[in-house]
């Protein structure tokens, strides 16, 4: 998924319906040993949607968002400072006039 995606102008997260930023693969992902890991095993590296306002990070799988509310997960402070800076700006939406 990239930045200007279209599909971003329409995805919510499930909890608070709000705009979600993608959170791209760090550049530096491959080179580190061992890797940030989740509860689940996933890495903290991995492309996601992020929602900043309830710090939920939800994966991204094949190309997939996975967006029920179970998917997220919480993220502790010091990583939601970290993922601050790694985040695109959420996509804006179009209303009608």
């Amino acid at each position: 998924m990239n930045p200007d995606d279209p599909l971003l102008r329409i995805l919510a997260c499930p909890l608070d319906k709000g705009p979600l930023h993608l959170l791209s693969p760090a550049p530096d992902a491959d080179r580190e040993e061992g890797g940030e890991e989740g509860a689940d095993g996933r890495s903290a590296r991995e492309e996601a949607l992020y929602n900043p306002r309830l710090r939920r990070r939800y994966p991204i799988v094949d190309g997939i968002p996975q967006l029920l509310p179970s998917s997220g997960e919480q993220v502790p402070d010091e990583e939601h400072e970290e993922l601050l800076t790694r985040m695109s700006p959420a996509p804006s939406r179009e209303t009608a006039p």
